[in-house]
């Protein structure tokens, strides 16, 4: 969810507007991932590098993530939304992370989607993260798979992501779901986030409807050279 400040630089505004208008675009792209039958979404909230920001800016993300929640739970149970954390929240102030721990009680037994939040979330970390908990657990080298490897992700259980989509015209993952990523489809658009709408949003998926997706063979059932 890209683009925020500039949105609101654009528009002479503080980016704390920016952000107000992005957590708008947030609750209207969850609902409609909802009502079009989309199991799992994940929103890239807060980056283990964006700690280096602004203190002022951060208190603000973060007291905004919770009056989100908070204004936002109803609508989950309602919609049977599950909230999930990828990420290390023990490090988040502690009114937000109080909020997310219980935002995520609340709609534990919901089932028809799960919402993650990249929180304090690194790609890299993860990986480290993954390793460690095997490690810990004693499991020998000859035992590490594929398969083995994801039950210690933040995603176990979770299917991989199918798309990807990146806001604000940068090009790049951003040391986002690197594992897990490695046979999304990418979809890049130039639209800044707090403007990314969900005629914006089935757009993309329309795109990602026309793509062939090969997995390292030609499509026809022969491994591709």
């Amino acid at each position: 969810m890209d683009g925020n400040g500039r949105w609101a630089k654009q528009r002479g505004l503080q980016r704390s507007a920016g952000h107000k208008a992005g957590a708008n675009t947030a609750h209207d792209i969850v609902t409609e991932a909802r009502s079009v039958g989309i199991r799992y979404l994940t929103l890239y909230t807060f980056s283990k590098e964006n700690w280096a920001r602004p203190q002022e800016e951060i208190g603000f993300l973060f007291d905004l993530l919770g009056d989100y929640l908070t204004k936002n739970t109803p609508s989950l149970l309602e919609q049977s939304i599950r909230l999930n954390i990828l990420g290390d929240i023990e490090e988040l102030p502690f009114g937000a992370r109080q909020i997310v721990k219980r935002t995520c009680q609340k709609t534990r037994d919901c089932r028809a989607m799960v919402l993650n939040l990249a929180l304090n979330y690194s790609g890299r970390e993860e990986i480290l993260h993954a390793t460690r908990s095997m490690m810990a657990a004693g499991i020998p080298a000859s035992k590490v798979t594929e398969s083995s490897f994801k039950d210690h992700l933040y995603t176990a259980g979770q299917p991989d992501p199918d798309l990807i989509i990146r806001t604000s015209g940068e090009l790049r993952l951003s040391n986002y779901l690197l594992f897990q990523s490695a046979y999304s489809e990418l979809y890049f658009t130039d639209i800044l986030w707090p403007d990314f709408s969900p005629e914006h949003f089935h757009r993309a998926l329309e795109d990602f409807a026309r793509r062939s997706r090969r997995f390292g063979t030609t499509g026809e059932g022969e491994p591709s050279t």
